[in-house]
């Protein structure tokens, strides 16, 4: 992973430290602790700074299993494991601001929105907010109030930074924040951790039976993914077919989901894995993956299948079309039919040859465009840019 230029001449990083005898501070605001996309992007990001720079991470929301996570040294708050997450937010983000006294303030995503508030009342010269995608109550960002609320905050922020193309657009032309003020910066994923491995010895750990083609899908089990039309298209539309349908991952959709296998009659073709700390392992056993989602940023889960040459069926939301390129690494449908879902599912699990074809080009793609070190090598740049421009007090 590349870390930022330690070269003094060049760094603005660098030269401020010098200035000040101290290290450039960040406060990174995440809406969460859980093992998220986003949360997992921040994580890779403050790894890969290392000691230039002097991190916070906070959440508006409880502790989770990411805390540990962090590296040594780096001071994780939870706010809501000591104060209600409610209108007075604002104010508690800038009091642990001015104790901190970040450089930068980067916040992501609606739930975080409060801290842009708190970066100016403690006078944080420094705003950076980044969209990483949309919730299950605002799928495709038309909430009128959420939409005013980012217009009317946009004079505070010094930059927006969006993972997909169709979030840029978005913010320019819907929500009215000037373009200038708007970067986009994909995501990327580790390729030498996605891979390609030894399909067989993945199934046999994840006691998988042999011989029948296994589908699967990877992410946080929340409404905005619509893992239920998935049971429901591989239960009803593929029902005679002898396949598997794993699906990894916890959230609050969870309890609905699992009572809807159970219903379906299906429990020995689905599994639900819940939580995993080996995707990696999981994302193997597959020969397809499979994303329905009724609204998305840029997935994580799609680029790490991609990574492991996987063929991948997914909506055609979001940034999900700056990922798959249809009909040459995968397939897009139209979310909510279940029809065009079940012939895409169909055709890859009916041709196992143009699945292996379009996961070997799926894996191409992603080397070439959507590398984790061109993402961290984007985001050291943003904040270089940033840094320049601010005298560290």
């Amino acid at each position: 992973m590349p870390g930022l230029d330690h070269d003094t001449r060049r760094s603005p990083l660098a030269l401020a430290a010098g200035a000040t005898g101290r290290r450039p501070r960040i406060a990174q605001v995440i809406p969460s602790l859980r093992v998220g996309g986003l949360e997992k992007v921040v994580l890779r990001l403050v790894e890969s700074l290392g000691d230039p720079i002097e991190h916070l991470v906070v959440t508006p929301s409880g502790d989770g299993p990411l805390r540990e996570d962090f590296p040594r040294g780096v001071r994780v708050v939870a706010m809501s494991e000591h104060h209600p997450s409610d209108r007075w937010n604002a104010l508690r983000m800038a009091r642990l601001f001015r104790a901190f006294r970040p450089d930068i303030v980067h916040t992501r995503n609606w739930t975080c929105i409060d801290a842009v508030i708190g970066a100016r009342l403690a006078r944080v010269p420094v705003v950076v907010h980044g969209e990483h995608g949309r919730d299950a109550a605002d799928p495709h960002g038309r909430n009128p109030l959420r939409r005013r609320v980012r217009r009317w905050l946009a004079p505070l922020v010094t930059e927006f930074v969006t993972v997909s193309r169709d979030l840029a657009r978005w913010l320019i032309e819907e929500v009215g924040v000037p373009a200038r003020k708007v970067t986009h910066l994909c995501n990327g994923v580790d390729t030498k951790r996605f891979l390609p491995g030894d399909r067989d010895v993945a199934r046999r750990a994840l006691g998988v039976p042999d011989g029948l083609p296994v589908v699967g899908t990877v992410g946080r089990l929340d409404p905005v993914k619509d893992h239920a039309g998935l049971i429901r298209v591989f239960t009803q539309e593929l029902g005679r077919r002898a396949a598997i349908l794993v699906i990894a991952g916890d959230g609050p959709a969870r309890p609905q989901l699992a009572e809807l296998v159970r219903t379906c009659g299906a429990g020995g073709r689905i599994r639900l894995l819940g939580e995993r700390d080996d995707i990696p392992l999981v994302l193997r056993a597959l020969d397809l993956f499979v994303l329905p989602s009724v609204g998305e940023g840029i997935s994580n889960a799609i680029l790490e299948a991609m990574a492991t040459g996987l063929p991948v069926v997914a909506t055609r939301v979001g940034g999900n079309p700056e990922l798959v390129a249809d009909g040459r690494t995968g397939w897009l449908v139209e979310p909510g039919s279940t029809a065009a879902l079940a012939e895409a599912m169909s055709g890859y699990l009916d041709d196992p040859a143009l699945a292996r074809r379009h996961g070997r080009a799926a894996r191409e793609r992603v080397e070439r465009e959507f590398s984790l070190e061109r993402m961290l090598a984007g985001y050291a740049d943003l904040y270089r840019r940033c840094l320049a421009r601010v005298r560290i007090r």
